[in-house]
């Protein structure tokens, strides 16, 4: 059964193949990937490697957490299954409106935009 590990701390430098070729000194790598931001398809400074066995994934720890990678300490751990990530709420429920541009869902420029069975209700400053 293969394990998966995160990697942080990673240079914006470094790529899904040096990692790829890092762990694979402490076993055989499943996959690795790093993560991306979705906007700049910039490097988000971490990523995860899955390796083939529990003592595998055990083993690249040892060896690999606080290892120097491209000029910086890396963080090699477990990986947390996303359930158990904080939960962030995001305020829109479509694609792309993951609430990172500062403004809350209904909030635009001042006026609050309000929607109640089929009537439109806008309210400002003015009136708030």
């Amino acid at each position: 059964m293969s394990t998966k590990l995160y990697v942080g701390n990673l240079s914006y430098r470094t790529t899904e193949d040096q990692l790829a070729n890092l762990f694979s000194q402490a076993g055989e790598v499943v996959s690795s990937v790093i993560i991306k931001d979705r906007a700049t398809y910039e490097s988000r400074g971490f990523g995860f490697v899955e390796m083939g066995t529990t003592e595998e994934a055990e083993a690249a720890i040892a060896q690999f957490n606080g290892y120097t990678l491209d000029g910086r300490a890396i963080v090699v751990s477990p990986a947390r299954e996303r359930s158990d990530a904080p939960n962030r709420s995001r305020s829109g429920s479509r694609p792309g409106q993951g609430g990172r541009s500062g403004q809350r869902s209904g909030h635009r420029g001042g006026r609050h935009e309000r929607h109640f069975a089929g009537r439109h209700e806008e309210k400002g400053w003015w009136n708030s």
